[in-house]
């Protein structure tokens, strides 16, 4: 026989509505298109600051923050490139003006 004065316990909260695709962005981040990273990074950190602010709303804390981290390194190795193709720019810009004035 059950007690119907016993209390429910609470439900466990759901992920957050953009946990997953944080998640996704951080991944095609790293491994296909730098371009999504800063998307990964920025989403990702408004949706732990949504998180910490509502726990008892929003669950899937650490599926965001992969994906936030992974869209952190992303950006950082999107930044290098970028750094890279211009300085490769320049050594190329630089040796076609020497060979036009030789």
């Amino acid at each position: 026989m059950t007690d119907s004065t016993s209390p429910v316990p609470p439900a466990l909260p759901g992920d957050h509505p953009r946990a997953t695709t944080v998640f996704v962005l951080g991944i095609l981040g790293l491994v296909m298109c730098q371009v999504c990273s800063p998307f990964a990074w920025l989403w990702g950190t408004r949706a732990l600051a949504e998180i910490d602010a509502r726990p008892d709303l929003y669950g899937g804390r650490s599926l965001t923050n992969a994906g936030m981290i992974m869209g952190l390194i992303g950006t950082i190795i999107l930044g290098l490139m970028v750094l890279f193709l211009i300085g490769l720019g320049a050594i190329a810009l630089m040796a076609g003006l020497s060979a036009a004035g030789a």
